[in-house]
């Protein structure tokens, strides 16, 4: 088998061109048709298929299937950790070079987990969220019901990873992974479109709720959520991958220490983490719905009079 050739060298389509995009981006940015396209499909029979043909370990396929991504995106590679990849699967869940995400250290602050757009953040209303504008859930039916009680009148935030973004997400402060809560479910596209459409969508597919205490006292709760073809969900801390023929069990003790800016594990190709966290803690300075956001920037704020305990953690 001949080895696997850089991603710099992958195949050229010759199809991104001032034609080709215009076209591209009037099939995607039409509401209606990226709806149909991403959503009324056989969802979880595609993201199965996905999550094989991903993981084919042919050079020349991953090449191939990194062309077409490119020609259908904005993929870009260049800050990921230089290497050879010898399957789709690679590509989707690669490092990033050192030193390229800071992790802000103020130990009053929680970063972000991941790379992402944020999309609907604020205060909670008693146990509700709002999925888009006009469109709430609860609580209850994303987390569970002693999960969501912790966060009633709280603060969130939605982050959005979109395909091309960097998939793996990371500890938001030092503290400990208590409890893993794994939820199958559908294959919901997350991006804008579906969200204003389909209610409670976050509820509907799969997800994880991870039970993360920071050493400076709160605990917060981290849901990643799977979407069409992303319904794998892999953690360092589990000996198991999270997908959808898993069947449990689905409540997971855990017992695991990270600082801030430590690797929790990815998703096998790009969708949404929601961040809660109880009353007292705040959005961040300039993290508004919109924004893009990366690993490691400041995110949510701990109240001053967590000084002591923060420092000492």
């Amino acid at each position: 088998m001949s080895e696997a050739r850089s991603v710099p060298d992958a195949v050229d389509t010759g199809v991104k061109g001032p034609a080709w995009r215009r076209w591209r981006d009037a099939v995607l940015q039409h509401d209606e048709l990226n709806f149909l396209l991403t959503n009324r499909i056989p969802r979880i029979a595609l993201t199965r298929f996905m999550g094989w043909f991903s993981q084919i370990r042919q050079p020349w396929l991953a090449r191939l299937s990194i062309a077409v991504w490119r020609a259908f995106t904005d993929l870009d590679l260049s800050e990921a950790r230089p290497r050879r990849y010898a399957s789709l699967h690679e590509c989707f869940v690669r490092e990033l070079r050192p030193g390229v995400r800071p992790i802000d250290a103020d130990p009053l602050t929680v970063t972000s987990p991941c790379d992402g757009i944020v999309g609907a953040c604020g205060t909670l209303d008693g146990l509700q969220a709002l999925q888009a504008k006009g469109m709430a859930y609860p609580l209850e039916a994303l987390l569970g019901a002693a999960a969501a009680a912790r966060h009633r009148d709280g603060t969130y935030v939605t982050l959005r990873l979109t395909s091309t973004m960097y998939h793996r997400f990371h500890a938001p402060h030092d503290g400990t992974l208590e409890h893993v809560t794994y939820f199958s479910g559908d294959t919901w596209n997350v991006n804008p479109i579906a969200l204003a459409r389909v209610e409670r969508l976050f509820c509907r597919n799969e997800r994880a709720a991870l039970r993360y205490r920071l050493d400076a006292g709160p605990v917060i709760t981290l849901v990643p959520v799977a979407a069409v073809l992303v319904a794998s969900i892999r953690l360092h801390a589990l000996d198991v991958l999270l997908h959808l023929r898993w069947k449990g069990p689905h409540e997971l003790p855990c017992d695991a220490r990270y600082a801030k800016g430590d690797e929790m594990g990815w998703f096998q190709h790009g969708s949404t983490i929601v961040v809660f966290a109880p009353r007292g803690v705040a959005l961040a300075e300039g993290v508004s719905a919109g924004r893009r956001i990366r690993m490691g920037e400041p995110l949510l704020r701990l109240p001053a009079a967590d000084r002591t305990s923060a420092g000492a953690a």
